[in-house]
């Protein structure tokens, strides 16, 4: 193919060197903008272009030099995340036109920054808006867009067959059709059932039957009035639509029958009260069940079924985001489908406006391998990565043509570092204690999956045991195996699968894929040996071990069921470990987080230098995340939590206090005392985490407390839950919270919380400190989460998308730009003097990524060295180095800060670290200068003492030459 890319830093990347191998030829005069810092804005009606458009020279000045932008496409009216695509072909109007967007991208460049770009590729919204969606519900198989969407129009269910179900109703359908809540309407579209916000077409080959008299209407006008037979000749164009196969001649037919109609009915008072009668006669009358028998057979003869919203669970016949009803999947593999809604996106692509892409949820893609080298070659010069949730022990596959991730597995290798592993035991022992939960995370893991199975998504593992029963029909060997016995054999597979999915694209399977599967079904078969043939054919479907007797065109089906199949994993793991388990397994909150395994207790300095080295070899340029819009909680809210992994017999000591004084605090529902201890354990991490350094903070804190409550103990699942609300509990858990939280002289519990609190937000800022720069100067693209640049104590959305207040942190940062250069020495010692109010953070952000982008091929292509510290303290020193050429850069951050210093200290001098020391490596600098601080520092023969480094500020980041040349790293 005739296509380039680019390589930076004279050596050719993995991605670079893997679209060698694909065939692109490459070009160094034209470059692929690769980020060195992101930060992510979250658009929304609040917050559009024109908003952003004053932030950006601010983000400039801190060192950003890519704006990372929330989908900005047309979506579901008011959604204040862009997720839910309407139109992925036109702009979001309510984020601002293509001026604004024009405008905003000019003030980019007028900086030099890019603008990468979140799409979704995976599903669109369920609305009236989606016009595609609504062009096959009211044109069905005469669709353009019928095979857009992934739906199983061969349901052998007789109520879904040729039919999509419609899962919006509040109660059955047959209540809420008698109750009038369903009408027709009529508009300038046509007609419409609406249904609360929900407006569905009636399919056109129902209009003739809604006219089948029109005795009332040749009453009020005779058989020549012009606008008569104008409308009988409508009815009789009606009739020849479906003898026209061509859906766009069809669609302009159809367009101009709306408008004559609505013609009609809009200048003739005849045509008007004739239609507007029509419709009362269908919509029936309240306490009158037979009067709507006219409507109910309207409905049946729709192309979608109205159902109560919980019938989805159990039967559905379209592939969802996930188990949200309201987003329904598209067929994004048909590349027809690929190039339709990537129109707008390709366009701004092609006119620089954007300049990255991020790809939303790309597990749920039928063949994401596939779509990737598609989209690779529309845009070969593109920074590209995916939303990709990987294992600890798990591997991007290296053969995408793409630059890497938005960094999951970075949040969960950093903040691992700062739980402190040797704690593990007793950790384990208090909770148990504390929690009476006494099963493994494996086990928990697996009850919640079965939960999501049985109860949100029962419908699509039924579907798919009856796509692997219709295939294994034919299958001398499987013909005897029931549905019933299939479908319970996936239900056991999908518990224990281990990852968020395979990669099987083809009859061969790789051996990593032939193992999870392998390792999933022996787990399986474990725990439920009595469904042993059920697990044997499933295997063989999974693994593609065709017997001989196999035909090409089965090999191509069971193909495609293994491939399907790799569609519902990743919801199944998302849905029970996310978002269920996270929130019952709570030994220690900040590991509970997307990608993160709760069981690992902390990641060792040897296994985090083993995760950098892989990172730098294979992706140097994926994104280093420590929070994302879908964090189940803010980066120094984590990084207070970790405190207490520092210290399990203080903190067993306060939550028996905190518990037992409490105890009066609880109600009694049904005989259990609300909260049980699972939730009051998951509440007081919670509070610790969260609590805000400001008093003015306290009162909105209260109520986002609250909020996040409902939430958390709903995702749980154990005494309520979003399907099954028991608001007896959640009443009884909120009046609990209100209760210890009431600021009073008389709260005995803040009186024994808050100096405890203190304490471990004094020493979570230095963790905070620490995992910012290790971010920063680790491989991989620094992201920044809106408003992170200060303290980030929020928890999951909605409480993380609340609005910025970028006037304050534009302020900070004018205010750190004028100190440094006047005084940086009373700088430094103002900011740990005022740390509380995050300017600490926001200054160490903008002088480490001035200092990455000055030496920006050392940080890329330079080696990544690991370094050992030795004495009293070297457990807690996080030190690495890197080298290009005579470059050099040094990272040193501390951890475990509670063992050190008491509240109040701070982590820095001699005094402090004794004789800890970071042992450099052979031809390392023998001065180097702490571009945090400006501090020229000497070393002696191989070694730095840490309380040199760590003189004047809490981390440090050196930079020097070397002593000798050194040939750069292939």
């Amino acid at each position: 193919m005739d296509t380039q890319c680019h390589s930076v830093g004279g050596e050719l990347s993995h991605s670079a060197a893997l679209l060698a191998a694909l065939g692109f030829r490459f070009d160094r005069e034209v470059a692929m903008n690769l980020p060195t810092a992101t930060y992510r804005i979250q658009f929304s009606p609040s917050f559009g272009f024109q908003d952003a458009q004053p932030v950006i020279a601010y983000l400039a000045d801190l060192g950003i030099s890519d704006l990372y932008a929330s989908p900005i496409f047309k979506a579901v009216k008011g959604s204040s995340h862009g997720y839910d695509v309407v139109d992925p072909n036109r702009m979001n109007p309510e984020l601002g036109d293509l001026a604004d967007l024009e405008a905003l991208a000019a003030e980019l460049k007028k900086y030099a920054m890019g603008w990468l770009q979140d799409i979704v590729p995976n599903h669109m919204a369920i609305d009236s808006d989606n016009q595609m969606l609504m062009d096959v519900l009211a044109n069905g198989s005469n669709s353009r867009y019928v095979h857009f969407f992934d739906v199983d129009w061969d349901h052998p269910a007789a109520s879904l067959n040729k039919r999509v179900l419609a899962p919006f109703l509040g109660r059955f359908y047959g209540e809420c059709l008698e109750e009038g809540e369903i009408a027709l309407q009529y508009g300038p579209n046509g007609f419409t059932f609406m249904y609360y916000n929900y407006a569905f077409p009636l399919r056109i080959e129902s209009y003739s039957g809604l006219f089948n008299n029109l005795t009332p209407l040749k009453k009020k006008l005779s058989d020549d009035n012009p606008d008569f037979i104008t409308f009988l000749g409508i009815l009789y164009a009606l009739k020849m639509l479906s003898s026209n196969p061509e859906p766009e001649e069809r669609s302009i037919q159809i367009k101009m029958i709306h408008r004559i109609v609505w013609e009609l009915y809009t200048s003739n008072a005849a045509i008007r009260a004739f239609i507007d009668g029509t419709l009362r006669s269908f919509n029936g009358s309240r306490g009158k069940p037979e009067s709507f028998n006219a409507l109910d057979n309207l409905l049946g003869q729709q192309i979608f079924r109205f159902s109560f919203w919980k019938v989805a669970a159990e039967e559905i016949n379209y592939r969802r985001f996930f188990c949200i009803n309201g987003l329904i999947s598209l067929k994004i593999e048909d590349e027809h489908v690929l190039n339709h809604t990537h129109n707008l996106i390709f366009d701004l692509l092609g006119r620089g406006l954007v300049t990255g892409l991020r790809i939303d949820h790309v597990d749920g893609l039928y063949d994401p391998a596939s779509y990737l080298q598609r989209i690779r070659k529309r845009a070969p010069h593109t920074y590209i990565i995916v939303e990709k949730i990987l294992d600890p022990a798990e591997d991007l596959p290296r053969s995408w043509p793409l630059q890497g991730t938005t960094g999951y597995d970075c949040i969960n290798s950093v903040n691992g570092l700062f739980c402190e592993q040797k704690n593990e035991q007793a950790f384990s022992k208090i909770y148990s204690s504390i929690s009476g939960l006494k099963d493994t995370y494996e086990q928990v893991v697996r009850t919640n999956k079965k939960i999501i199975i049985q109860e949100d998504m029962a419908s699509d593992v039924h579907n798919l045991a009856l796509l692997l029963k219709k295939i294994s029909s034919r299958d001398r060997h499987g013909s005897d195996i029931t549905l019933n016995a299939l479908q319970r054999a996936l239900t056991e597979v999908l518990a224990v699968f281990p990852v968020y999915r395979t990669y099987i694209s083809d009859v061969v399977v790789s051996e990593t894929d032939r193992k999870t599967i392998s390792d999933a079904l022996n787990k399986a078969r474990a725990n439920f040996p009595a469904l042993l043939h059920g697990f044997t054919f499933v295997r063989r479907f999974l693994l593609l071990d065709f017997p001989d007797y196999v035909h090409e065109e089965e090999k191509r089906e069971w193909l495609h069921f293994a491939m399907r199949f790799q569609q519902f994993s990743g919801p199944v793991m998302a849905k029970g470990v996310e978002d269920t388990t996270h929130y019952v397994y709570n030994r220690l909150l900040s590991l509970n987080e997307v990608g993160g395994r709760p069981d690992r207790f902390g990641c060792s300095l040897a296994e985090f230098h083993a995760f950098n080295a892989k990172r730098k070899e294979f992706w140097p340029d994926t994104l280093s995340a420590t929070a994302t819009h879908d964090t189940k909680r803010g980066e120094d809210a984590r990084a207070r939590i970790n405190v207490l992994s520092e210290m399990p017999a203080e903190w067993q000591k306060k939550l028996r206090t905190w518990i037992r004084g409490n105890r009066g605090n609880k109600m009694r529902i049904a005989g259990l005392a609300v909260p049980d201890r699972n939730d009051e354990y998951f509440l007081y991490q919670t509070l610790i985490g969260a609590f805000p350094f400001a008093n003015a903070e306290y009162p909105e804190f209260i109520e986002r407390m609250k909020s996040y409550i409902v939430k958390a103990v709903r995702e749980a699942k154990i005494h309520t839950a979003w399907l099954q609300p028991d608001t007896a509990y959640e009443d009884a858990y909120l009046s609990f919270v209100e209760k210890i939280l009431i600021p009073s002289e008389n709260n005995e519990f803040l009186k024994e919380f808050i100096p405890f609190c203190r304490r471990v937000a004094h020493f979570g800022i230095f963790n905070s400190l620490s995992q910012t720069l290790i971010k920063i100067t680790s491989p991989g693209v620094p992201d920044f989460y809106q408003g992170s640049e200060l303290w980030d104590l929020s928890l999951v959305d909605p409480d993380n998308r609340r609005p910025v207040d970028f006037a304050r942190r534009r302020s900070l940062l004018a205010g750190i730009r004028t100190q440094e250069a006047a005084d940086i020495d009373r700088l430094v010692q103002s900011l740990l003097s005022t740390r509380e109010d995050g300017a600490i953070k926001l200054f160490l952000i903008y002088r480490a990524l001035k200092a990455k982008s000055a030496h920006r091929a050392l940080f890329r292509s330079g080696a990544y060295l690991p370094l050992e510290s030795t004495g009293k303290f070297s457990n807690h020193v996080i030190a690495f180095a890197w080298r290009h050429q005579r470059q050099w850069a040094l990272v040193i951050a501390p951890r475990f800060i509670s063992h050190l210093i008491s509240e109040g200290d701070f982590p820095l001098g001699k005094e402090v670290w004794q004789n800890t020391q970071v042992i450099l490596p052979h031809g390392a600098p023998a001065a180097w200068r702490n571009v945090l601080t400006d501090e020229e520092i000497l070393t002696g023969e191989n070694a730095l003492p840490v309380g040199d480094i760590l003189l004047r500020f809490p981390v440090a980041l050196l930079i020097g030459e070397g002593k000798e040349e050194d040939v750069p790293p292939v």
